[in-house]
């Protein structure tokens, strides 16, 4: 495992290169498009999402839109998605358990978020940070996953272990742009084919980077 003192310049250069306040790209204006367009978001791009949403956003407004909504129609506004038809009825269901069990508001901690259908703990997490500012985990999808790994913080590929690593390493007030920032080095630099390592900002640091060391 890295030392702590390597996690936090790793930190301190992705803050400075993305940003220390930074969010998620999914577009959103209350907490009810946050938690669709993120229980929508898994194995779909964020420009995916966001044009799906676009749409479904001017037809359902409230929870209880969706939870009284025709499964057809639904399922026809996230046609184009992957796994559009599982997505629409996990939509659908955790609309109803929002209504019904928390009385129409999204739930503020991660057991009960993730009791909802389709909500795991990357979905939680997001929804947790971004819509509440509090900070239960780390959310780590394919793009901090991999930034991850590369990285050395873990050699797993399943999400919960990279994330139990990356809370050992990182402090709860960090937990937030841990995420973001890692999710952002792997859209720009670190992607999964072509890595970029020559602009990558952690290049002379990072035990995967393709850039040898001036040794002039």
């Amino acid at each position: 495992m890295p030392s702590r003192e390597y996690a936090q310049l790793v930190l301190r250069r992705l803050s400075r290169r993305y940003g220390y306040n930074i969010h998620t790209q999914l577009r959103h204006r209350n907490m009810t498009h946050l938690f669709v367009a993120v229980l929508l978001s898994p194995q779909s791009t964020d420009a995916q999402t966001n044009r799906t949403t676009e749409r479904l956003f001017r037809r359902f407004r409230t929870f209880g839109d969706y939870a009284d909504s025709d499964p057809k129609t639904l399922r026809r506004y996230l046609r184009g998605m992957n796994y559009y038809k599982t997505k629409a009825k996990h939509l659908r269901e955790s609309a109803k358990m929002i209504v019904e069990r928390f009385h129409g508001r999204v739930p503020r901690t991660l057991d009960e978020l993730m009791e909802l259908p389709g909500v795991g703990r990357k979905v939680a997490n997001v929804v947790l940070n971004e819509g509440y500012g509090i900070d239960e985990g780390i959310a780590v999808d394919t793009h901090a996953g991999r930034v991850a790994r590369r990285m050395g913080f873990s050699r797993s590929k399943d999400p919960y272990k990279i994330e139990k690593a990356l809370l050992k390493i990182y402090r709860r007030k960090d937990w937030g742009r841990v995420s973001n920032t890692f999710i952002e080095l792997g859209r720009d630099t670190c992607k999964a084919r072509n890595k970029e390592c020559v602009r990558c900002v952690l290049k002379d640091i990072c035990p995967s980077s393709d850039v040898k060391p001036n040794k002039n």
